[in-house]
Order: structure tokens, then C-alpha cells, then sequence
């Protein structure tokens, strides 16, 4: 089972997106055969076999094993991942594009990065488990808390400046054999989590703004 997989199939992300399957996808991180899960989402037996398929049929489940019990043989399925992502090829034909108009203060060109990100790295995840190798990638997640816009600004352009510095120290465009790797470098506000919107209430301190800086 992976931790991550990525659905990059149209007719497979509407088969996940479906709730009673997403339920199924989420109770099936540890294997459990149709019976079970019907006692747990509250459904027929059947309509949970019904959909069991569905979700086999795109590669989102997978049988562990088969038990026999008298008559009848009970099948035992787990999911083929912890997590799904659905990448933003599904949707290729509207998929925002950062090479139109970039502008690196905005957000929605920030969108636009993230949505190549996700398709570009979920095709080389694809295409590395089909190889059975690993993909080499560096992530860093960090926080900063600015005192003021100024300070917030001075720091994106500090942080241009480095790396254009370490860019340049080590990009090679004559390297034979070198091979091109792609950095995001992104900076945003956190985002306010929807469980305190909610407790907070509209116009309470939990309030999803605009920044003032």
C-alpha cells in the first residue's frame, strides 16, 4: 500500500469523488471484506459490493485474500493507498497555465505552480513505481512570522536574491548527461483552519480575511 497515490485517470477521480466510495476508500486503509464495512457505513451488503467494484475496476482497491465461509466465499479488500491525490491532468483541458502571464506576487499564479507541481510530480511517482524506483525530490515546509509588510517583503527579495545566488553557482547548462530539475519557492499567509471559522462565527476573530499585509 502506498501513503500517497495519485489519480491521474478521469473515470477513476469521478469513482473516488463519489461519497459512499470515498467512505469505503477511508475504512479500507486496513483490509476488511464487504460485510464489515456494511456494519460500519450502515449499508446493504450488496450496495457495498456494488460499489467495492466500481472502486476495484479503476485500481483504487485491491483483494488482500479470499476466506470461505460454507457457501459462500468472502472477499477481503484494502485500499491502494493511504491517501489519494487527483491530479490536476484529469482536467488538462482547463488546467491553468504558469507559463501565461507569470507573476510572482500572485496568487493565482502561485495556483497555477502548485497545479503543474502536482501534475508533474504525481507523473513521476506513477512512472517510478511502474520501475520500481524511487524519485529524488527535496521538500522544505517552514513558518515565518512577519512583524510588517515591509518586513515581509524585504525577506521575499532576500530570499530571491539567495537563490538566484545558488542557482547560479551550481546550474551547468553544458553538463553532459546533467539532467534538469525544477524549484518551487513559494510564500504565503497560513490559512485560517474551517473548524475555527466555524467556532469562532462570521466576523469573529476567526474570520477568513484579506491580510492587511
Amino acid at each position: 500500500m502506498f501513503e500517497v497515490a495519485v489519480i491521474d485517470d478521469p473515470a477513476a477521480a469521478e469513482v473516488s469523488l463519489d461519497p459512499v466510495r470515498a467512505r469505503l476508500l477511508a475504512e479500507l486503509a486496513a483490509p476488511a471484506s464487504a460485510t464489515a464495512l456494511a456494519a460500519r457505513v450502515g449499508l446493504p451488503r450488496q450496495k457495498v459490493n456494488y460499489h467495492l467494484k466500481a472502486l476495484e475496476r479503476h485500481g483504487l482497491v485491491e483483494l488482500v485474500e479470499e476466506r470461505r465461509k460454507g457457501n459462500v466465499t468472502e472477499r477481503v479488500m484494502r485500499a491502494t493507498a493511504v491517501s489519494y491525490v487527483i491530479s490536476p491532468s484529469v482536467l488538462a483541458a482547463v488546467a491553468p497555465d504558469p507559463d501565461h502571464a507569470p507573476d510572482r506576487v500572485s496568487a493565482r499564479w502561485l495556483l497555477a505552480l502548485a497545479t503543474r507541481l502536482v501534475r508533474d510530480v504525481g507523473e513521476l511517482v506513477a512512472g517510478a513505481a511502474r520501475a520500481r524506483r524511487k524519485v529524488a525530490t527535496f521538500a522544505i515546509d517552514g513558518r515565518v512570522r512577519f512583524a510588517s509588510a515591509a518586513d515581509r517583503a524585504a525577506f521575499a527579495e532576500d530570499l530571491a536574491a539567495a537563490f538566484t545566488a545558488l542557482a547560479g553557482r551550481y546550474h551547468d547548462e553544458t553538463a553532459e548527461g546533467g539532467r534538469d530539475h525544477r524549484v518551487i519557492v513559494a510564500l504565503h499567509p497560513c490559512a485560517t483552519p474551517s473548524h475555527e471559522i466555524t467556532r469562532a462565527g462570521a466576523g469573529g476573530p476567526g474570520r477568513a480575511t484579506e491580510e492587511p499585509h
